[in-house]
């Protein structure tokens, strides 16, 4: 694995118009730009790696991160013109669409801190903040503020632990990830699972795990949720990654249906939402 290399670079714009998958959100914002979860080329299933931009520099995805230093600056700026035009009561935010909002720079950089902060001062209808990191419970305070305006989105794709190491090793355990969204719930903040993209799992023992941590779940599959009906998660050899560890029955469509069963007879119907339109439900 090579080395990362870490950046501090200025961006146009914090906001940014969204269309189809999150059409169902006005903006997305991410603070970084590359992800450092995962090895030197990043999750094995995730489709930011087939885009442009991770081809930045020749480098592979996973190995930098730029921070976008004049974030808290832009932001504010786009806030106060929604606000100004009337539209900011209107608004809702996705962060973060391709990138991990909590990701190590974070702790020093603070990005993400200074836009939750942006956002109390500015209140927009809702902001969905997507994250697998631990590093979400630094902001408690801040989200205890936000209240019902923001919804943690924490990535939780399977309750086993051994499938997590073999697909996502660099990841929090799942164990952790539950103590997250418990701190999450006890605090009074709104919160989610995205089970995104649904891994091998055990549906009954996964929809009682889940039950007592989050308000809702959202399942997504590598077919539904890639952008591009399964054709980036087959590019990116997902099918070949799932029978060479076993799990070759869990790489196709409908594979998701046994856990949508199990969380809807546990959970309520009300509390489990899917894929495209399940995000979109802020």
């Amino acid at each position: 694995m090579s080395a990362r290399t870490y950046s501090f670079e200025k961006a146009t714009r914090a906001l940014n118009p969204t269309g189809g998958f999150l059409a169902g959100f006005s903006y997305s914002l991410n603070p970084y730009v590359g992800c450092a979860f995962g090895d030197s080329g990043g999750c094995p299933f995730c489709y930011v790696r087939t885009l442009a931009i991770a081809r930045r520099g020749g480098r592979p995805w996973g190995s930098w991160v730029v921070a976008k230093a004049n974030l808290a600056e832009l932001l504010e700026r786009e806030l106060r013109a929604l606000e100004r035009s009337g539209r900011l009561g209107g608004t809702t935010v996705f962060m973060s669409s391709a990138t991990d909002p909590y990701q190590g720079l974070e702790r020093t950089a603070g990005l993400t801190r200074s836009a939750l902060e942006a956002f109390i001062r500015h209140p927009i209808r809702r902001l969905l903040l997507q994250t697998r990191s631990p590093l979400v419970e630094r902001d408690l305070d801040l989200l205890r503020w936000l209240g019902p305006r923001v919804l943690v989105s924490i990535t939780l794709e399977t309750d086993d632990d051994a499938v997590r190491r073999a697909l996502t090793p660099t990841s929090p355990s799942v164990e952790r990830r539950l103590r997250t969204a418990l701190a999450m719930k006890r605090a009074g903040v709104p919160v989610q699972f995205a089970i995104a993209p649904m891994m091998p799992n055990h549906p009954e023992r996964f929809a009682a795990l889940v039950d007592h941590a989050v308000d809702r779940v959202i399942v997504d599959t590598y077919f539904d949720g890639d952008g591009a009906g399964g054709r980036r998660s087959r590019a990116l050899g997902m099918g070949e990654i799932h029978a060479r560890l076993g799990y070759e029955g869990w790489f196709r469509p409908g594979a998701e249906a046994e856990l949508m069963r199990a969380l809807r007879a546990r959970l309520g119907e009300e509390r489990v939402l899917f894929s495209c339109e399940g995000f979109g439900a802020v």
